[in-house]
């Protein structure tokens, strides 16, 4: 489970024994299954890593909330989710619509504010968007999102397509009240949504145990008679269990499930967080219990790859990162009269320019 923090002092080693990232003695899905999480969460790390490494370069500026420790997050529910499905979250966004297929050199455009980027360089890292992907955006608005996914779930119930929403939001969403107006709406009206809470144990840079009476947050579902549960989301397979059974209600007109993906950001909560709130030690062991490596593990001991298979992927992935700097770097910025497109859809909108 995140970390027990009191007081502003950091968990203790024993409190994290819930998140261990294990693999499975027999595997649970296929050789195939197993390669693409790997290839996708080497693609977050590596893409995120190098993200970081910009910023402190001031190539790339504002804000930016890495996704690094927390692939498993992303990974395990494409697997589960269906392409016609959407997807909405918050501001930590980078790493899900790489786990859908975007581009990195469309997100990597967008992080430096260029015209090639996903959101034509006017969203920035918080505001990554593709419609192709069906990726409904990050929103840099605490909470924000979850109403918002509650109505992209209205809408596809409404047209009768047979898809969900998944709406993510971080553990400091949860006390919005905007949340439980969603709550109770989702579960009047049975909408196809999965609300998940990636709970990495600090809003910023406050636990849980300082902001909430439940600590353990599913349990506020419950209060709404949404079923609910907890999930161990350093494990890759866990996540994606958990969202098929939740994919599965949805579907069958039984309306919203809320997970609590229990997981850890190895970062702070932005590049300017030093996270002086915890301890090293408390780093270190969610690092032993890495959901990559973990997977990585599966693949080697049931002979499903070779040491040089995986580093094949581990080299195409850099390439494609570097390729990503390349494009971003050489793409121009948006033009002066961008500032006057994408804001109505109605074209000849009477708005005042001067």
């Amino acid at each position: 489970m995140p970390p027990a923090v009191s007081k502003g002092k950091s968990a203790k080693k024993g409190d994290v024994k819930e998140a261990k990232a294990t693999s499975p003695a027999k595997p649970k899905f296929s050789k195939e299954t197993y390669l693409t999480w790997y290839e996708q969460m080497q693609l977050m790390r590596k893409f995120e890593e190098k993200a970081g490494q910009l910023y402190g370069q001031q190539k790339i500026k504002g804000f930016c909330h890495l996704y690094i420790g927390q692939e498993a997050c992303a990974a395990g529910a494409v697997s589960a989710l269906r392409k016609g499905d959407k997807w909405i979250t918050a501001y930590r966004d980078h790493a899900h619509p790489l786990a859908l297929g975007t581009s990195p050199n469309a997100i990597m455009a967008e992080l430096y504010a260029k015209a090639t980027g996903c959101s034509k360089g006017k969203g920035g890292s918080m505001h990554i968007f593709d419609k192709e992907v069906n990726f409904v955006g990050g929103h840099g608005i605490v909470g924000a999102q979850v109403p918002m996914g509650a109505g992209i779930a209205f809408a596809e119930k409404y047209n009768k397509t047979g898809n969900l929403c998944i709406c993510y939001m971080g553990d400091g969403a949860v006390r919005q009240g905007a949340l439980h107006e969603a709550f109770n709406m989702a579960m009047l009206w049975k909408l196809p949504v999965i609300f998940v809470v990636e709970n990495n144990g600090y809003a910023m840079g406050t636990s849980v145990q300082r902001t909430s009476n439940v600590t353990e947050l599913y349990h506020i579902g419950r209060g709404y008679d949404m079923p609910s549960e907890p999930v161990n989301a350093m494990n890759v397979e866990d996540v994606h269990d958990a969202v098929a059974r939740a994919a599965e209600r949805a579907r069958a007109g039984e309306g919203p499930t809320f997970l609590e993906f229990k997981t850890y950001r190895y970062k702070g909560h932005s590049m300017s967080d030093p996270a002086k709130y915890r301890t090293k030690e408390e780093l270190e062991d969610y690092r032993s219990r890495d959901a990559i490596e973990a997977v990585r593990h599966t693949i080697l001991t049931n002979n499903m790859a070779t040491e040089e298979a995986l580093t094949a992927i581990d080299e195409k992935i850099k390439a494609q990162v570097l390729e990503s700097v390349e494009f971003a770097e050489t793409s121009p910025y948006p033009t002066a009269d961008e500032l006057f497109k994408d804001v109505y859809v109605q074209q000849d909108y009477p708005y005042i320019r001067d």
